[in-house]
């Protein structure tokens, strides 16, 4: 039954974005400024989807803990599921996207009119200077900025070396840090066909800055991307 269940969600995820990426492709031309509306209209379907066809449900602790001004949301990232959430919790969200997602046909005309920070990670210096630049821009606006320190999909029991890109933007614009843990992963794997039904958990932490040392908030992030922190959060289960 989940082989099932997932084959039609997946079926409706990618029929539904490109059906939705038509008139947001057209939209994006004429009223840029909407297209974010779009945006949060696809995300808040497919986690909906998620939960009616695979079960697939979210509890979120913490929230208490998230500023209403301006920071940089620094997630765990195990799964697509780790973008759509913050697209629906966060509807001014800014998300750091790797250059490759602008290029797929209609859908990254969509991503460039939202005004998400693009970065070309074989650039070197040039994507770091993109990356601050996207940063002043987007806290200017007001706006949350997303990004996945890890700089990809990871599996639940991995866990990679930080890329110092959060550490740098947050450095340059003077904006706390909040650390967010999911477990995403144990039910939508970063490629995995199969969606298992159950709750994703994610804890939003308290605020970290940059006062103590750039050093000091790499380890503070390492530590809280640890699965004890969520498993003492949570009670360990469901």
């Amino acid at each position: 039954m989940t082989i099932l269940r997932s084959a039609l969600f997946n079926l409706f995820f990618f029929v539904s974005t490109f059906l939705l990426s038509l008139p947001a492709a057209a939209i994006s031309i004429l009223a840029p400024g909407k297209v974010m509306a779009w945006a949060i209209l696809w995300a808040r379907l497919q986690l909906r989807a998620a939960r009616i066809i695979c079960g697939i449900r979210v509890q979120v602790l913490g929230w208490e803990n998230m500023p209403q001004a301006p920071v940089l949301i620094a997630s765990r990232h195990e799964s697509t599921f780790d973008v759509l959430i913050w697209i629906a919790l966060v509807p001014a969200a800014c998300f750091v996207v790797k250059r490759e997602l602008c290029q797929i046909p209609l859908f990254g005309r969509c991503i460039r009119a939202t005004g998400m920070i693009v970065v070309d990670r074989t650039a070197g210096g040039s994507a770091m200077r993109a990356l601050l630049r996207g940063g002043d821009t987007a806290s200017a606006d007001g706006r949350h900025i997303i990004i996945f320190p890890e700089g990809t999909r990871v599996d639940p029991d991995q866990h990679p070396q930080l890329q110092p890109g959060v550490v740098a933007l947050a450095s340059h614009t003077g904006l706390q840090v909040v650390p967010v843990m999911t477990d995403s992963g144990k039910l939508w794997g970063r490629h995995s066909f199969r969606k298992r039904p159950g709750t994703i958990r994610i804890l939003i932490q308290p605020p970290l800055t940059v006062t103590n040392g750039r050093e000091a908030l790499m380890a503070a992030l390492r530590a809280a991307f640890q699965p004890s922190i969520l498993a003492d959060q949570m009670g360990g289960g469901e």
